[in-house]
């Protein structure tokens, strides 16, 4: 990927609160629930469709975007399905709006019908998986160096502190060609968008300042193009017209979030899973046709999201449940990953279980995630990295385990591992 003939941009703006504690805050939003699933499947087992709000079933601290609406929500496979195909009936908008919408602008999540189908033409192809396989040799490979690379002569680390957690942010900063020095900036602003759910002002102020500092880019990349993503983005014409500029920054801020955030709970969940299982990871380090499976169980079996919305726009039934017109639907994506009707044992960590269904950890139907190939790329990639450079890593003895908590997205806040010295 080469960079362009640029000018030089205007630093990126940190928090005016340079104390505030984003990423503490945002761990605390999402809570400490250390196992939803059981949960889930009792509510399947009841209804595949309750008049409660996800949110309320573990905290007591309410989303103050989304607390005053009519929720429903929807356990199980098909249920869950039901409400992704269906976008005429449950539309994006009308859910999106009240949060995403409001983090990151007029991004292609929260848009329907023809406009929605127009920007992911266009947007999903700088994503297709023949383009973010070389990614992974041009992109994805120098950061999982330079991270190793500061902890491989301890023989001791803290995967999600120094690995995982920063990871899936620098791959993206990679791809926009940004200053290395401005990455602690950028991973607190990317992160701090979302505390607008908790009422917090930097959640407004960080969208505000990436989308300044994103306007500029475009007008920089326009001008000077190269082969990176922005420049693709930027240069691109539908119709004989550029890419609206509010959906390209929208888009932009979207994706230094969820490109990074989602990518490093699954990457955690993934190896949290396997060195509970060392004869498992020994036997991937030694058939790498295995990591592909291990990466797609570890999406199934604890998912970077456990639950996405829709706006119910019409009076409809599930199973026999009425959802009115204006209802807020609950998806839980988690209920239907572990749903025994379509998966066997689906508590369990299987990466060799039988393909009974098609999980659904990037959602489904026409909104599913524009950047899973991506995210598979990393994940693969990243587990191929500590395999590689970590010689016999195995949990520290001597620190606590890696515990997964949260309820709607989840990881441990830990995974301290020792490993042989090289």
């Amino acid at each position: 990927m080469n960079a362009p003939i640029a000018r030089v941009l205007p630093p990126l703006e940190d928090l005016e609160d340079k104390s505030f504690n984003v990423f503490f805050m945002e761990r605390e939003m999402r809570g400490r629930f250390p196992d939803p699933y059981p949960l889930f499947e009792k509510m399947r087992q009841e209804s595949s469709v309750h008049k409660v709000e996800f949110n309320a079933l573990f905290s007591d601290t309410p989303d103050v975007e989304l607390h005053h609406l009519n929720h429903y929500t929807v356990f199980g496979y098909d249920a869950c399905m039901r409400v992704l195909d269906d976008p005429e009936t449950f539309t994006s908008w009308d859910a999106w709006k009240y949060n995403i919408a409001k983090s990151f602008g007029r991004t292609v999540t929260v848009m329907d019908g023809a406009e929605h189908k127009r920007f992911r033409k266009v947007l999903q192809k700088a994503f297709l998986p023949h383009v973010v396989q070389r990614w992974g040799v041009s992109v994805v490979q120098p950061v999982i160096d330079r991270l190793v690379n500061k902890f491989i002569d301890r023989g001791k680390a803290d995967l999600i502190e120094e690995y995982t957690h920063h990871f899936p942010f620098q791959i993206i900063y990679s791809m926009l060609l940004l200053d290395p020095d401005e990455a602690p900036v950028f991973h607190k602003l990317a992160v701090a968008q979302l505390l607008s759910a908790g009422g917090f002002p930097q959640g407004a102020e960080a969208t505000a300042k990436l989308g300044s500092f994103f306007k500029e880019m475009l007008a920089e990349r326009r001008a000077n193009p190269g082969d990176d993503l922005v420049s693709h983005l930027a240069t691109i014409e539908v119709d004989g017209d550029y890419l609206d500029e509010d959906v390209l920054i929208s888009f932009l801020r979207q994706l230094v979030n969820a490109g990074g955030d989602t990518t490093y709970r699954s990457m955690s969940v993934l190896l949290t899973c396997l060195l509970r299982e060392p004869e498992l990871l020994d036997r991937i380090r030694n058939d790498r046709k295995l990591v592909p499976l291990a990466v797609e169980e570890a999406l199934r079996w604890d998912g970077p999201i456990s639950v996405t919305y829709r706006g119910c726009v019409r009076d409809t039934e599930i199973d026999g449940v009425l959802i009115p017109a204006g209802a807020f639907v609950n998806v839980v994506l988690g209920s239907a990953n572990r749903d025994p009707t379509k998966f066997k044992d689906p508590d369990k960590f299987d990466i060799f279980r039988e393909r009974t269904a098609r999980p659904l950890p990037f959602a489904g139907g026409p909104h599913i995630c524009v950047g899973q190939h991506l995210a598979r790329v990393e994940l693969g990639r990243a587990l191929e990295g500590v395999l590689d450079r970590l010689p016999n890593v195995r949990l520290d003895p001597d620190m606590p385990e890696p515990q997964i908590v949260g309820h709607a997205l989840r990881s441990p806040d830990h995974i301290h591992v020792v490993f042989d010295k090289v």
